[in-house]
């Protein structure tokens, strides 16, 4: 007995009968249903069938031209929607099955009309065939009986067999149904074989595509990521130069924008700036000159030097060496630390000895500072002196601010002006700072 997949060929010979049976398996019951081979677009057998993202499976035409008229690419049983059109590839595996499962219908259909065609009077003969089948399937499968002494017992009780032949009849036909039941079982074992190898080896080259196509969008994506990078490092580099650009670009414009602004009141009367220093003979005993005559400050100690008539006598303050009749001039004086401070100008012929009024009508005009927050101007850290000798203009300007603190006009100088100067009392150390005569800072 031999089997192919869908069809059984039993070859019996013996010394009376030689016969050849084609036994149809059609009929055995299938795994699988004619249904899970249809495509649900053209409902038919899947002509070579694509499966999309989604897991479901068309005919390779039919989601094609479905998607060439449905935009966005949409799944037609889940409805799941695809951003980016899906590449369709054969699916191999549910093609064989398809093409199995169409071969296997046109089979059956053959199958089918080659019984029909049979005559009715050879029944009997073709049943007594199906018996010696039987006999010789049942040799083959069981080896412990004797063919030999079989046929010999069966010459033997031949007429009897003959005379009860219905009963013969029920036999092989149960024999039969059993001898089918044992080939459906056994193509039904086959068929599963093959569809678990068949699935197993798809599955294997599925799994491998599948990873070769990771490898391949990790590459992509490193590469992706790689220029990313590169992209990220030229802009940031851009915005560097950029920035440096800008902020070299800002300076020129504020250079530009500064030329082109009118000069401050302050930088006009700074280039009218005058070295002043101190005369030691003006200084009142009190009072410490340093070595460069820049500083003074109070000693609390009056020393024992010459009443000559320039040194003041009352109060401590001293003069410059430096003195002005018909020009401008600018000095600035460092007031940092200090909690009372005085200066200013002052005219030739003042008033040294004795009680003085810091009055212009006494020669004096000056600005000052008392009890660390009485303020007759301000208290700032740098204070500019300006004398226009010509105007009768006498200017003390916030020289940090650029602003204007106090102006002595319509003033009338006969004489020569000096710079004038008092760091008042020391205070028992809250006020020992230094009044500074500093350079101007342009």
């Amino acid at each position: 007995m031999k089997i192919k997949s869908s069809s059984v060929i039993v070859h019996v010979q013996s010394d009376k009968c030689s016969i050849k049976i084609f036994v149809d398996m059609s009929a055995v019951s299938c795994l699988l249903t004619e249904d899970q081979f249809l495509c649900s677009i053209c409902l038919d057998v899947f002509t070579d069938p694509v499966t999309i993202p989604c897991g479901h499976n068309f005919c390779k035409t039919c989601i094609t031209e479905h998607w060439d008229i449905n935009v966005p690419c949409q799944c037609p049983n889940c409805k799941g929607v695809f951003n980016m059109k899906p590449e369709l590839q054969v699916n191999t595996f549910i093609s064989e099955m398809a093409a199995q499962f169409r071969q296997s219908a046109q089979q059956e259909a053959s199958s089918s009309s080659t019984y029909s065609g049979l005559k009715k009077k050879t029944w009997l003969f073709l049943l007594v065939c199906l018996m010696c089948v039987f006999i010789s399937w049942m040799v083959s499968e069981q080896k412990k009986h004797d063919f030999v002494a079989l046929k010999e017992e069966y010459e033997e009780k031949k007429i009897e067999q003959w005379k009860t032949g219905p009963e013969i009849l029920q036999m092989i036909q149960k024999e039969i149904k059993h001898s089918m039941e044992l080939s459906k079982e056994d193509t039904d074992r086959q068929i599963l074989t093959a569809v678990k190898e068949s699935f197993e080896r798809s599955q294997a080259e599925l799994i491998e595509t599948i990873k070769e196509k990771q490898k391949t969008t990790e590459k992509l994506a490193e590469g992706f990521n790689n220029d990313v990078k590169q992209e990220i490092s030229e802009l940031k580099k851009r915005s560097t130069e950029v920035e440096q650009f800008y902020k070299a670009q800002l300076e020129k414009l504020s250079e530009q924008i500064m030329k082109l602004l009118p000069e401050s009141d302050l930088k006009r009367v700074q280039q009218y700036e005058v070295d002043v220093t101190l005369d030691p003979d003006t200084a009142h005993p009190r009072l410490i000159l340093s070595d460069d005559r820049k500083q003074v400050h109070d000693s609390d100690v009056r020393k024992n030097l010459p009443d000559n008539p320039e040194r003041y006598e009352t109060h401590v303050f001293v003069l410059a060496k430096q003195s002005f009749s018909s020009r401008r001039f600018y000095y600035e004086v460092q007031v940092k630390g200090k909690t009372a401070w005085l200066f200013g100008a002052a005219r030739e012929s003042i008033n040294r000895k004795g009680k003085i009024t810091l009055r212009p009508q006494d020669g004096y005009w000056t600005i000052w500072l008392g009890n660390d927050n009485e303020y007759y101007a301000l208290d700032d850290p740098k204070v500019g002196v300006f004398v226009d000798y010509e105007e009768g203009l006498v200017s003390f300007y916030d020289v940090d601010a650029e602003a204007l603190i106090y102006s002595f006009t319509g003033c009338s100088f006969t004489e020569k002006l000096y710079p004038f100067f008092s760091p008042c009392l020391n205070d028992g150390g809250k006020n020992s700072a230094p009044l500074i005569i500093s350079p101007v800072s342009h």
